[in-house]
C-alpha cells in the first residue's frame, strides 16, 4: 500500500448481555481475548498504529490488552488508549480517537468484539479505499434485524447507512447491511466527524452518518460485499461466543489439515494459542492445545491429550490423556520418544530421544537422555538422567527439603529398583544398581549395587490381635 493505515478498535461497550463482570472485549475464543484478535489482525495488516477506545471496564481492558502478544512474523503495531466516557455512541467514540490518528494515512475501524474477519478480506477494504475514499464492509443477511442497512441509489452507488431503529418499513426489507467496518482517509474522517449530530431515535452520535456527510460533499462511498457472515459475526452472549469458538476451531483445523495434518475429528480440536504441524502429523480426538505448540514430522498424538508450550519431535508418541503444561520453561520431547497414557510432564521437563515416560508417571524440570526409562508411577524432579536409566515403578526424587530445591544426578546405565526414594542432593553413579525399596541418601560409587533398607525379620508363629467381642 501506498499509505499508512492506523486501526481504530471500538472496546467501550458494557457487554450486558454477556453477564459478566469481565469486559466483553476481554473473553477469549481461541485462548486470546476477544480484542487481542483484532489487534493480531492489525499486525498481519502491517498496521502503523492501533488506537483502542476503551470505556466500559477501561482499566480492565488497557492492562488486559496491553501486555504483548506473538503474532507470527508480524511486527505488533504501535498501541494506544483512548478513553469514551461517557458513551454517546459509536460517532463519539470515533471523535475520541481522532486526535491521536495521523492525517496522512487511512484509518480503519474495526470492531473489538468481532474477531474472526479475516486478512485478507480487510486487505481488500484498503485496497478499495485507495486513500481516497469511503469504503464500507457489507453482506447480505437472510435476516438482518438489528443491522444498519444499506442504501443505494438507483445506479448502486451507496447513499446511506441507515440504524435499523430509524430505518422506514422499506429499508428494512433491505437484506444489504454494514458490518461495522469501514476504511477512510483519515483527512477525511476529522471533518465528517465534527459535523455528526445527535438527532435521532436513540439520541446518539451515529459513526455511520460520515456516509450521508461523504454523499452530500461529492466524495464517492463504495463497499466490499463479502458471503461470509462468521468475519463479521460479533459476541453479545455466552451463546454467540460458543458458536464463534467452534468456528474459530473449525477454521484452524481446515488450515492443519490443507497442510497434511490428519485429524480423527475436526470438530473435536482446540487449539487455545498456535499450533505448528509439519507433514504426516497425527491428532486423535479431544485434544487440547495452548500457548505455542510444534509437532514435528510423523508426530502422533493420543486421545484427550493437553499439551501446552511444548516441541514435539519426529516420530514421537503421545498416549492418550497426556498432560504436558510447560510454562516460561517449556517442555521437549526427543524423535522417537514415547510418552503416557496418563502420563503428566511439567515446565522444563527436557526428554531426549526414544525415551519412555509411562502411566502416572511425573517429570518436572528434569533431563533424561536418550534411551532413559521410567515406565510406571514414579516421580521426577530436579533431575538430570543419563542414558539408557531404567527408574523403577513407585521411586522419586525427593528434591525438596522444605526450604530449597535440590538436585538429583543419576549417570548412564543406572538401574533403580521399585519404591526408592533419592533424597537430594545425591549423584548414582554410572552402571549403578540400587535395590528396591531403598532410601538413598548418599551419592553411590558407579558399578555399584546399593541397599539402604532396614534388614527383613519374620516371626513365626504370630497371632494377630483379634477384635474384642461386646
Amino acid at each position: 500500500m501506498s499509505f499508512p493505515v492506523d486501526v481504530v478498535v471500538m472496546a467501550a461497550g458494557k457487554g450486558t448481555r454477556m453477564k459478566s463482570q469481565r469486559p466483553k472485549v476481554l473473553h477469549r475464543l481461541g485462548g486470546r481475548a476477544l480484542a487481542q484478535h483484532v489487534i493480531d489482525c492489525a499486525a498481519r495488516l502491517s498496521a502503523r498504529s492501533v488506537v483502542v477506545i476503551t470505556g466500559h471496564g477501561a482499566e480492565q481492558v488497557e492492562a488486559g490488552l496491553s501486555a504483548p502478544v506473538a503474532c507470527g512474523d508480524h511486527v505488533a503495531p504501535q498501541l494506544r488508549f483512548v478513553r469514551q466516557e461517557p458513551q454517546l455512541g459509536t460517532g463519539h467514540a470515533v471523535q475520541q480517537a481522532a486526535p491521536v490518528l495521523p492525517e496522512d494515512g487511512v484509518t480503519l475501524v474495526l470492531s473489538g468484539d468481532v474477531p474472526l474477519t479475516r486478512p485478507e478480506t480487510l486487505q481488500a477494504l484498503l485496497d478499495l479505499c485507495a486513500g481516497e475514499c469511503l469504503a464500507l464492509l457489507t453482506l447480505d443477511m437472510p435476516d438482518p434485524t438489528g443491522y444498519g442497512r444499506i442504501v443505494r441509489a438507483a445506479g448502486g452507488s451507496v447513499q446511506a447507512i441507515v440504524e435499523h431503529k430509524d430505518a422506514s418499513e422499506a429499508q428494512r426489507a433491505i437484506p444489504e447491511i454494514y458490518s461495522g467496518i469501514m476504511a477512510v482517509p483519515t483527512r477525511l474522517l476529522r471533518g465528517w466527524l465534527a459535523r455528526l449530530d445527535n438527532r435521532n431515535v436513540q439520541g446518539e452520535y451515529y459513526l455511520t452518518d460520515v456516509v450521508k456527510l461523504a454523499v452530500a460533499d461529492g466524495l464517492p462511498v463504495v463497499a466490499h460485499r463479502i458471503a461470509d457472515a462468521v468475519q463479521v459475526a460479533g459476541v453479545n452472549s455466552p451463546a454467540q461466543l460458543a458458536e464463534l469458538e467452534r468456528a474459530y476451531q473449525r477454521r484452524l483445523a481446515e488450515a492443519l489439515m490443507e497442510q497434511g495434518v490428519r485429524l480423527a475429528d475436526p470438530a473435536r480440536l482446540d487449539v487455545r494459542g498456535e499450533l505448528v504441524c509439519e507433514e504426516d502429523v497425527e491428532i486423535d480426538v479431544n485434544c487440547v492445545f495452548e500457548g505455542r505448540v510444534e509437532l514435528r514430522s510423523g508426530a502422533r498424538i493420543g486421545a484427550n491429550c493437553f499439551i501446552a508450550n511444548a516441541v514435539i519431535e519426529s516420530g514421537a508418541e503421545i498416549l492418550p490423556f497426556t498432560h504436558m503444561q510447560g510454562e516460561k520453561a517449556g517442555i521437549s520431547v526427543g524423535p522417537g520418544a514415547q510418552v503416557g497414557p496418563f502420563a503428566r510432564l511439567r515446565p522444563g521437563a527436557q526428554l531426549g530421544a526414544h525415551v519412555h515416560i509411562g502411566n502416572f508417571v511425573e517429570v518436572k524440570n528434569s533431563t533424561l537422555a536418550a534411551g532413559a526409562k521410567a515406565n510406571h508411577l514414579a516421580y521426577l524432579g530436579d533431575a538430570t538422567v543419563g542414558e539408557r536409566v531404567n527408574y523403577g515403578a513407585g521411586s522419586i526424587t525427593a528434591n525438596y527439603d522444605g526450604a530449597n530445591k535440590h538436585r538429583t544426578v543419576i549417570e548412564a546405565d543406572v538401574h533403580v529398583g521399585s519404591n526408592c526414594v533419592l533424597v537430594a542432593p545425591v549423584t548414582l553413579g554410572a552402571g549403578g544398581t540400587v535395590g528396591g525399596g531403598s532410601t538413598i541418601t548418599k551419592s553411590t560409587p558407579p558399578g555399584a549395587l546399593s541397599v539402604a533398607r532396614g534388614k527383613q525379620v519374620s516371626i513365626e508363629s504370630w497371632q494377630r490381635p483379634q477384635k474384642k467381642k461386646v
